[in-house]
């Protein structure tokens, strides 16, 4: 490994912010770009000034220069093309999910743990570089909110035409708790350092229906917590409403609320006390704000085990609250 780091990047939606990070890095370089569509390809190493366009996936992994895959396909596509990259020795930055049943997920980590697990592998669950929930996060470690006991996630898409004339309408199983939801499930483990032991879960698609979309559009899973702690999150993709992210967070000293008002923290019950007014933003710059700090982990060799091991509870946790979903019933959380 020198000290530029090589990155190829896969899937050209998303992904033309990853790669404009990259190349926006010093020590970085992009080297290749890969989409199904060569137009788009050819243009977005156009308009970078590198990385030439990819005649294949596997013309990236052969390459032995690439150091990092960034991965940002349909989500279909992850599994398969995260463990191919893992064997190939590249470090793997990929869109959310990072896979979508317990199998797959099972097969990423024992790929991972097969490279001694010194491949840093990161999924693209961008919201926690949003300063806000930065600030939350470190609220509560300092105690600022006190005991938690609930967390409430609304992931609104506010995106119909994407389910009913995008590609998700092709994705076989596709779900919006793994497909969305997934970034308020990682919120509520970052923010409160803790993991669900149990999840039960409900949804409809009365949004989509007589459309080609097949599956629940929308979902509201319950997590259940060791200490106490109720986890609500729902992923609402048909919703008329913008596409937002509405967090609320209560705690016995402190309430935290995200909503179309914006960010706030109540300190009293009193009605009379002013609410504090939190000029954070709740969305990162760009859909590529944590690509930095990945790089600088590849850079420096850095063991950032612990991050990995969030990813696959991360997963964990969705993939038992879909798991509760299909079957109607409450479920244990199956981690991996």
């Amino acid at each position: 490994m020198t000290s530029n780091v090589v990155a190829a990047v896969v899937g050209l939606g998303v992904g033309e912010a990853h790669a404009r990070t990259y190349a926006q890095l010093e020590r970085c370089s992009v080297r290749w770009l890969y989409d199904l569509d060569r137009t788009r390809a050819a243009a977005v190493s156009a308009s970078l000034g590198q990385g030439a366009v990819a005649e294949s996936y596997a013309a990236v992994l052969e390459d032995r220069d690439v150091d990092v895959v960034s991965i940002a396909s349909y989500d279909d596509a992850h599994f398969e093309q995260v463990v191919a990259s893992l064997r190939a020795g590249k470090h793997v930055f990929v869109e959310k999910p990072l896979c979508r049943t317990i199998d797959e997920l099972r097969t990423v980590r024992d790929t991972w743990s097969a490279s001694a697990r010194r491949l840093q592998l990161q999924s693209n669950l961008v919201l926690r570089a949003a300063p806000l929930y930065r600030w939350l996060k470190s609220a509560v470690e300092a105690g600022e909110l006190g005991d938690i006991y609930a967390f409430d996630g609304d992931y609104l898409y506010g995106r119909l035409h994407k389910m009913t004339d995008g590609w998700r309408r092709n994705v076989d199983d596709y779900s919006v708790l793994e497909g969305g939801g997934v970034h308020l499930i990682d919120l509520m483990l970052w923010i409160t350092g803790q993991r669900p032991a149990r999840v039960a879960a409900v949804g409809n698609r009365i949004s989509t229906e007589g459309s080609a979309f097949r599956y629940d559009d929308f979902a509201a899973a319950t997590f259940q917590f060791a200490s106490g702690l109720i986890g609500r999150v729902t992923a609402n993709f048909g919703c008329v409403h913008p596409h937002q992210h509405v967090v609320r967070l209560f705690g016995t000293k402190a309430a935290f609320i995200s909503d179309d008002r914006g960010p706030r923290l109540f300190t009293a019950r009193d009605p009379a006390v002013p609410v504090r007014h939190l000029d954070l933003d709740p969305l990162p710059s760009t859909k590529g704000d944590l690509i930095p700090a990945f790089v600088a982990a590849i850079v420096d060799r850095a063991d950032t085990r612990r991050a990995t091991e969030h990813e696959f509870a991360v997963i964990s946790a969705c993939v038992a609250a879909e798991r509760a979903l299909r079957r109607s019933e409450t479920v244990d959380v199956e981690y991996v």
